[in-house]
């Protein structure tokens, strides 16, 4: 079956991931995080030193150690998480990033276009606070 609009796995564990930060009254660790989003603690545990070095979260070691936010809740927004583990996100005309369109219209009416419009537009609007 196909899907027209699909997160990546690590986008989704990164976005799911600082909530559950946010929301933890003690430190968040890599099992924690992996139980909660059904996700290898290999993959967790490599996004997260991501979005460590991108300056969203501290890092504790220890047997108590895990994850803390380096900003409030409502100073990160979801754009911010996503395009840390996605990259920046590129609104274009064309889905396939074509300069010159043979049909001289767009086939898809720039649905694509607008699709993205409205994502990034939906991910800078929200931050972490919006969830807890």
């Amino acid at each position: 079956m196909s899907k027209i609009v699909s997160l990546t796995e690590a986008a989704s564990i990164a976005l799911h991931g600082m909530i559950i930060v946010a929301k933890s009254e003690k430190m968040a660790n890599v099992v924690l995080i992996s139980d909660l989003t059904g996700s290898s603690k290999h993959h967790v545990a490599k996004i997260f030193q991501r979005l460590v070095k991108d300056n969203f979260l501290e890092s504790h070691r220890g047997p108590s150690g895990g994850f803390t936010l380096k900003k409030a809740p409502g100073e990160i927004t979801l754009l911010q998480i996503y395009e840390s583990i996605e990259g920046k996100i590129e609104v274009t005309t064309c889905p396939l990033d074509k300069g010159i369109c043979p049909f001289g219209k767009c086939i898809m009416d720039n649905v694509t276009r607008k699709m993205t419009v409205d994502f990034k537009q939906h991910l800078q609007s929200h931050t972490l606070a919006d969830y807890l």
